[in-house]
């Protein structure tokens, strides 16, 4: 069963205003007086309810729709300035980090010419001393060993001079070379 609305919808459009039932109405666009006067009445009444309430409130969805944004937004920029800060800093200190690198090893590059000069200066010295030193040794050594030796020298004439006077002299002899001796000695004084 077709309504009597659409029926007459349809009937607009075929170019009879009226529907089987007989409804007929007075132009194909416009509806009945009494539909278009509460129809009118009706939206006029939904028009003035949502101007009255539904506008202020779309109006405060909106304005907090557009806060919401903005403070999004905000935070947005203020994240992207730390950021942009902090890369920055990171940045520069990289650069710092070179910087400190770089003077680090030519520091430790002096230390190490330093410590090397001073060594080198220190073994030279050493050398010096311990030259020193040996020429000393070697020349106390020299003299002990030559001390020694005309000791020896000495231990080995007497012992020599004794057995062959001993042996070469008679008892005669010896006699008379005590008695010049005791002579001398006697005569020295």
């Amino acid at each position: 069963m077709i309504s009597a609305r659409v029926v007459s919808v349809v009937g607009w459009v075929a170019e009879a205003p009226s529907d089987e039932k007989g409804y007929t109405t007075a132009h194909w666009f416009w509806p009945e007086r009494a539909e278009l006067i509460y129809g009118g009445l009706a939206f006029l009444i939904v028009a003035a309810g949502l101007w009255k309430f539904g506008l202020p409130q779309a109006k405060k969805a909106m304005a907090a729709r557009t806060d919401r944004i903005q403070k999004q937004l905000d935070e947005a920029a203020a994240d992207l300035a730390a950021a942009e800060a902090e890369a920055t800093n990171i940045r520069a200190a990289k650069g710092d980090i070179e910087a400190e690198r770089a003077r680090i090893l030519a520091d430790a590059d002096a230390q190490a010419a330093g410590i090397l000069e001073d060594g080198r200066a220190r073994l030279a010295q050493e050398m010096v001393d311990l030259e020193a030193k040996s020429m000393a040794d070697i020349g106390a050594a020299g003299a002990r060993v030559g001390d020694e030796l005309r000791a020896e020298i000495a231990r080995l004439s007497s012992a020599a001079i004794d057995h062959v006077v001993s042996g070469t002299l008679d008892e005669q002899t010896h006699q008379q070379l005590v008695e010049d001796f005791i002579a001398r000695v006697g005569a020295g004084r």
